[in-house]
């Protein structure tokens, strides 16, 4: 299907772009910007935002959407966090992203590795706000508490789809059981700001996505992100159809109706597409609540 005129996006060609690539090289880094194909790469490495992917660069399960390699990964490289941690310093970030593939071969899914990281920034960055973006970590309570101990800003977990169409788009994954990760994260700490996304066009119905928004809100999620889904190979599922700008626009405003206090909804926004300034305007709209009371 011929992508729209909205869609469209310039070739990374900037000296910044190339200067955040050089860099995760000579760190022996990954990012999600590069694995899953993201259509912003261009933009935010200009801007010199990078999303990190800890957890090595293979995934143990094979989403129906995702550009990123399935496989048996590799052992967990303990020098990771420190290296991460110096990549924050480097690129002079105030907010950082890290999120990691899935690791079902791991007891914890990896969710130590995301405190020992969160830590290692802090260690060397103490004024860098920190957003994870997990896996579900099989559900498992104790993971969740890890990571949420360790002290990040923003826990972010996405549903990605309607439960109607997990069997095809996340067959590895469970709706309810995100759902709940979710909501764990939130009940575990207050105030732990939480976030999940939705990818839309991949034949899921208006009601259906505005029943999603329900069952956040139900799970207390402050942060809405709603982009376009793209086939990254012709291995991919296809795109169902390319939802147009103004229907992105009037989600933005059924989600914010439903209560969410932060949503970003356009073609082209993805989990960590200007995360900062994003950021920075809800906790901004949480002190002025707060100092209402």
């Amino acid at each position: 299907m011929r992508k729209p005129e909205w869609i469209r996006v310039k070739a990374p060609a900037s000296q910044a772009y190339g200067e955040v690539r050089a860099l995760m090289r000579e760190r022996g880094l990954h990012t999600v910007c590069e694995e899953a194909a993201c259509p912003n790469i261009g933009e935010c490495w200009e801007r010199r935002h990078a999303t990190f992917m800890i957890l090595g660069d293979t995934c143990t399960r094979a989403c129906a959407f995702c550009n990123v390699r399935t496989g048996l990964p590799g052992a967990v490289d303990s020098g990771e966090p420190e290296r991460v941690a110096d990549g924050v310093v480097r690129l002079g970030l105030r907010h950082v992203v890290v999120t990691s593939v899935d690791r079902d071969d791991l007891p914890d899914g990896g969710a130590s590795h995301f405190a020992a990281t969160i830590r290692a920034i802090r260690g060397v960055a103490p004024d860098v706000s920190i957003e994870v973006l997990t896996p579900d970590f099989r559900g498992k309570g104790d993971a969740l508490r890890a990571v949420v101990d360790a002290g990040p800003d923003v826990f972010n977990h996405n549903l990605e789809t309607v439960p109607r169409l997990y069997p095809e788009v996340r067959p590895g994954a469970r709706y309810f059981l995100s759902l709940r990760l979710l909501q764990q994260a939130k009940e575990a700490s207050l105030s732990l700001f939480t976030k999940s996304g939705l990818m839309v066009g991949l034949g899921e119905s208006r009601e259906e996505v505005l029943q999603v928004m329900d069952d956040m809100r139900c799970a207390g999620v402050d942060f809405l992100t709603i982009g376009q889904y793209l086939q990254p190979t012709l291995k991919h599922r296809a795109v169902d159809r390319f939802v147009s700008p103004d229907e992105f626009a009037e989600y933005a405003a059924l989600a914010r109706g439903k209560g969410f206090p932060m949503v970003a909804s356009s073609p082209l926004t993805r989990s960590s597409h200007h995360a900062d300034r994003d950021f920075a305007e809800l906790r901004a709209a949480r002190a002025h609540l707060t100092g209402k009371r």
